[in-house]
């Protein structure tokens, strides 16, 4: 596969374009920091070729040569910014010479706590992680469809499947989410365009290095590993760990009498 991959650098999407990179696939890496994507890149450059492919950079200030070998690049993407989503992925498509598949893992967490008592730090959340997610997948979709489909993964979140008090508003963002990535899914993919929706439940990573986990919380390899497997197959929903489908499935069944006595 040719694929971009926004957030390769931390947690399950540093997982998911190590695995990439390891069997063969060609990969070009968005993200907010220069300094995060280009040494991300040099680790994979290892993984997929033992050193053979070179590492382009393309920054906000400037730009690098296109990716040879492996095809491993990266450039600065904000989904903040709605302004840097067209030129990173143009500099994607001259280093991929095109791709088939688009990887967005990018995103922002905050506590309920701490969004109902930080008024901006709630609109900067929501805009990333519905507004701005949004409009980048939209530029994605745009470019895929164009090349006659392709595939767009995006990690929404188990947290959009039922409305809970620990996460009210960072649940509402996945939610909007993952209705659009299914509203997508059910209008394109007859034109080629194959939507997976990622559904992580609590995932050992630097995000969520604060809080108590949870019984069944997952690690980011064996995440990756099944992330990977339905995008692969073109699944449009993957729940990671697996045995989040079931939880949820029980709490999506839960009378919201029952709900509003619960913690979870």
């Amino acid at each position: 596969m040719k694929v971009v991959l926004l957030g390769a650098t931390r947690g399950m999407g540093r997982a998911l374009a190590r695995e990439m990179a390891e069997r063969g696939d060609q990969l070009f890496l968005l993200g907010r920091s220069e300094e995060d994507l280009t040494r991300s890149a040099a680790d994979l450059q290892i993984r997929g070729t033992g050193g053979a492919a070179s590492v382009s950079r393309d920054a906000a200030s400037g730009s690098g040569d296109a990716a040879t070998g492996s095809k491993i690049g990266c450039a600065r993407c904000d989904l903040a910014d709605p302004a840097t989503f067209a030129p990173a992925l143009d500099r994607a498509e001259a280093a991929l010479e095109g791709f088939d598949t688009v990887v967005v893992t990018g995103g922002s967490f905050a506590t309920q706590d701490q969004l109902e008592n930080d008024a901006e730090l709630t609109r900067s959340l929501l805009e990333t992680n519905f507004v701005g997610s949004i409009g980048f997948c939209e530029e994605a979709r745009r470019r895929l469809l164009a090349r006659g489909g392709g595939t767009l993964c995006v990690f929404s979140s188990v947290a959009g499947d039922r409305a809970r008090k620990p996460v009210v508003i960072y649940g509402a963002a996945k939610a909007g989410l993952s209705h659009y990535l299914e509203g997508l899914d059910h209008k394109f993919r007859g034109q080629g365009l194959v939507v997976v929706t990622v559904k992580p439940g609590f995932v050992r990573t630097g995000m969520t290095a604060a809080l108590d986990p949870p019984p069944f919380a997952g690690d980011p390899e064996p995440v990756a590993k099944r992330v990977l497997a339905a995008i692969d197959r073109g699944k449009p929903v993957v729940y990671a760990p697996p045995i989040w489908w079931a939880i949820l499935l029980v709490i999506r069944l839960l009378p919201r009498a029952v709900m509003r006595r619960l913690a979870f």
